[in-house]
């Protein structure tokens, strides 16, 4: 009987709000902004069906005898429903972004992105890159170069700006060079755990016409610090571009590897790439990002390109 009376009792609210209050469904997914290699892209909201359906009072009397829910979904519904009421903005779902990624320096690296909700305007985020080029590891396949980090994600301007600030680890041979020989110097060979670390910033806008990212990530290592053969890296970006529609933009990046830090060796600047791009995207959180140009770092030849495949639920 309890729970009969708890379901009358939110059809009876659902009924006593406006039809525009239940247009704009509560339920739907906010936009979220998501990247490449650190994690780099656009994150695209994806459609909640739940604004593909209307509940009137005369379809509400019908469907009563068939309701069966929870008193806590009927409260969590109520309190949905009362936030639309009143202009509140939709509360945010879980966020999960998965990309695959390719270019001419990286090779193959497929990255994720997990954000959760923590706060009005806050998510815990955590992502990871699968670094699968083999001379990250040990040149056969094996230890090969891995990254996982969380943070946090700072949402602004009705969503349109996102900051994440991020720390990451590195596991791998890449950083600290491997394991140590008998001598105490590196073997550029053999996995350790928390080869490196990484902090991070990426920083995303968009809107109706514009969109553009900044990315900064400085590669730490931890392990063999003090002998010869560690190695850190700065890598950073940015582009922007144009949105000439919910489907198309276009725009224009940059981004720069410097190896800062090399003992046993001179540090110098890996590349410099300077290139325009295309972004296709679909209104279920697909996309597919192609960038290419000029590598315009002194002694450098050839061209750089990259492509990015992605998806967000």
């Amino acid at each position: 009987m309890t729970r009969l009376f708890t379901a009358a009792s939110a059809l009876t609210l659902a009924c006593a709000l406006t039809a525009p209050a239940m247009a704009h469904s509560p339920l739907a997914a906010t936009p979220a902004a998501a990247s490449a290699a650190a994690i780099p892209l656009t994150e695209i909201a994806a459609e909640d069906d739940a604004n593909s359906y209307e509940l009137t009072p005369a379809t509400a009397a019908a469907a009563a005898p068939a309701i069966a829910v929870s008193g806590s979904e009927v409260m969590v519904s109520a309190a949905a429903l009362a936030a639309a009421a009143q202009g509140a903005p939709p509360p945010r779902d879980e966020r999960f972004s998965v990309v695959m990624n390719q270019d001419a320096f990286f090779g193959f690296y497929p990255t994720f992105n997990g954000l959760i909700p923590v706060g009005e305007n806050v998510d815990l985020s955590f992502y990871g890159i699968l670094w699968t080029t083999p001379s990250f590891g040990n040149g056969g396949g094996s230890d090969l170069w891995t990254e996982f980090g969380i943070g946090a994600n700072f949402i602004s301007n009705e969503g349109k700006l996102q900051i994440k600030p991020q720390i990451g680890l590195t596991n791998g041979a890449l950083l600290s060079r491997g394991v140590r020989a008998p001598n105490g110097t590196p073997t550029g060979t053999g996995s350790n755990f928390a080869d490196g670390i990484v902090p991070s910033l990426t920083v995303n806008y968009a809107d109706d016409t514009f969109e553009a990212e900044y990315y900064g990530g400085y590669y730490a290592a931890l392990r063999n610090r003090n002998e010869v053969g560690s190695l850190d890296f700065l890598h950073t970006w940015i582009n922007a571009g144009y949105k000439f529609s919910s489907n198309f933009s276009a725009g224009a990046h940059y981004e720069l590897l410097s190896n800062t830090r090399n003992q046993g060796g001179a540090t110098a600047v890996v590349y410099q790439w300077v290139g325009p791009y295309v972004q296709f995207s679909l209104k279920k959180g697909f996309f597919a990002r192609f960038t290419a140009g000029a590598d315009i770092e002194e002694g450098n030849d050839g061209d750089f390109y990259k492509l990015a495949v992605g998806m967000s639920f």
